[in-house]
């Protein structure tokens, strides 16, 4: 069994190179270009690096946030010989750090308006990569000293994200602009590793390669991800408490109690149904979705609306618990199954109409995402899922209950999950065009950190997990609806304010697509982020 002794001990072996978190920073320059606090930021030089380690680039980040984020440094890996995952011989035989060549300068300061800085890309000598950026408040070039570059194998492309900054012409005849950064390739099997740095040019060009990369880890064992002790403890830990809408009707309810209580397997060519053993294990399993099965509500009218309303006693939260960024987190997903997707409440101006039967489908399956950091065993975020999008969200930023427990809030009829209780609008905010998700705290709730099953942890390896059954049916957990959802809106078009009434054609393209159609929703494995990263 997979020892997990790796993980949260501070330091991680990519293979080659060992590196660890560095959190304490000094501040070398920052910047208010567009006066208010929440349009500045901060860049910082990393400090109390350990003996033998090196500074791979700088960090930064903006003015209304506490600090929080971390650099990568790095050294070269000793592994004892022959160990699993030890130091392997380079075939380039040359070593994994060297120090830059020099600096080219991207960009300055053209006033003395809050100090001067001054940005420089190191140049790494061939067959090397830059990890980040170098900032200055004197216009020297920095020592060679100040970063190492890695060798061109143990790295991955990087991809900016989260333009964080972006300067204006009063301040500089030159734009400037700063972004996070984060690795291409995203998934529980991509070995990219984020380094903690940023981007910054001169100019916005999302085709082109960007100038640094991110780490890459070549072992194979990712030894710093926790083993199956280690995750119960942490969802015991962290596990977070859902609460539904108090108008909320349609409730989760386990998977087992949804077959036990009636549903049925339909096959495309028959019309009759077929119940479900409560363990799911007569779904056809593996393949792809081929629309020739679906599951339904059973054909009793009683029945399907005591399967609608769910069971919260039954409840659970079906885990799968998967490496990120290169092993140096653990996305810990969590799946929410309600039997039934109610109708959706339509908001155009100050009106709000909610609706009979759009919306609706059978069989919803959402989740939420805590991503854990396996240097330290820190939750560092939470991916809230909306429909066919979602947010990340800082831990600083979430509410907690029980104390390390975040809240995730399920929106009403939909079960999108927010961090927040409010009204959150699916269409135009700017507008006030679209659909309500309305989030409320309420008596309805699932405690996550005590009624959860683990459903998947691949890189246990077999044997450690059984997956249930109804876990490999890959169809569609509802049948396929079509809304004349056009002559419902049309029929609403009356009620409207005035100086809200525009064409017909703009304000149908206002409103989400799901409102026009709804396909069988799939389960949990036919999920882009199964094996992939979260879509934000």
């Amino acid at each position: 069994m997979y020892s997990g002794q790796g993980f949260a001990t501070g330091r991680i072996c990519l293979g080659e190179l060992e590196v660890l978190k560095v959190t304490e920073f000094e501040s070398i320059w920052s910047c208010n270009l567009l006066h208010g606090k929440a349009k500045g930021l901060t860049f910082y030089k990393p400090v109390e690096i350990p003996d033998g380690f090196s500074c791979l680039g700088y960090y930064c980040q903006p003015n209304d946030q506490p600090l929080r984020g971390y650099v990568l440094v790095a050294r070269h890996a000793t592994s004892p010989e022959g160990e699993e995952g030890s130091v392997h011989e380079s075939v380039l035989d040359l070593p994994a750090l060297r120090k830059p060549r020099n600096y080219t300068l991207i960009w300055s300061t053209d006033t003395q308006h809050n100090g001067c800085g001054y940005f420089w890309l190191p140049n790494p000598p061939l067959g090397y990569k830059a990890m980040g950026v170098v900032v200055t408040d004197k216009p020297e070039e920095p020592e060679l000293e100040e970063v190492r570059c890695v060798r061109v194998d143990l790295t991955e492309s990087c991809e900016t994200c989260d333009l964080i900054f972006t300067t204006d012409s009063k301040f500089s005849k030159y734009p400037f602009h700063v972004w996070n950064t984060r690795p291409c390739k995203r998934g529980m099997s991509c070995r990219g590793v984020s380094v903690g740095t940023f981007y910054c040019s001169t100019y916005i060009d999302s085709e082109e390669e960007l100038d640094i990369a991110c780490l890459k880890n070549l072992d194979s064992t990712l030894h710093a991800m926790p083993n199956l002790n280690q995750i119960n403890a942490l969802i015991k830990h962290y596990g977070p408490t859902v609460f539904f809408h108090p108008d909320e009707v349609y409730l989760p309810s386990s998977v087992q109690w949804f077959f036990k209580n009636g549903a049925l397997l339909f096959e495309d060519g028959n019309q009759k149904g077929e119940p479900i053993d409560y363990k799911g294990s007569n779904l056809p399993s593996g393949g792809e979705n081929d629309d020739a099965f679906w599951i339904d509500l059973p054909n009793n009218d009683n029945a399907q609306e005591d399967l609608k309303k769910g069971n919260l006693e039954s409840a659970e939260l079906y885990v799968h618990v998967k490496p990120a960024l290169g092993g140096t987190f653990t996305d810990i997903v969590m799946w929410v199954f309600c039997p039934f997707n109610g109708p959706v409440t339509i908001k155009v101006g100050l009106v709000s109409i909610a609706m009979s039967k759009i919306g609706q489908h059978v069989g919803d399956w959402e989740h939420f995402t805590l991503r854990v950091s396996n240097f330290t065993g820190e939750l560092w975020s939470l991916f809230f899922s909306q429909h066919s999008g979602g947010e990340w969200v800082d831990a600083f930023n979430l509410e907690f209950i029980q104390g390390n427990k975040p809240i995730v809030y399920s929106s009403k009829c939909g079960h999108a999950s927010f961090p927040h209780p409010g009204t959150y609008l699916q269409g135009s905010s700017k507008l006030g065009i679209g659909v309500r998700n309305d989030a409320a705290r309420s008596k309805f709730l699932v405690d996550s950190s005590t009624k959860y099953q683990i459903i998947a942890a691949e890189y246990l390896g077999d044997g450690i997990i059984e997956e249930p059954c109804w876990l490999q049916y890959m169809r569609e957990w509802g049948p396929t609806i079509v809304y004349d959802s056009r002559a419902e809106i049309e029929k609403l078009i009356d009620l409207l304010p005035l100086f809200v009434r525009f064409s017909m054609e703009n304000i149908f393209e206002l409103f989400p697509t799901e409102l026009y159609g709804e396909e069988g929703p799939t389960g949990p494995k036919e999920k882009d982020n199964w094996e992939g990263d979260e879509i934000c």
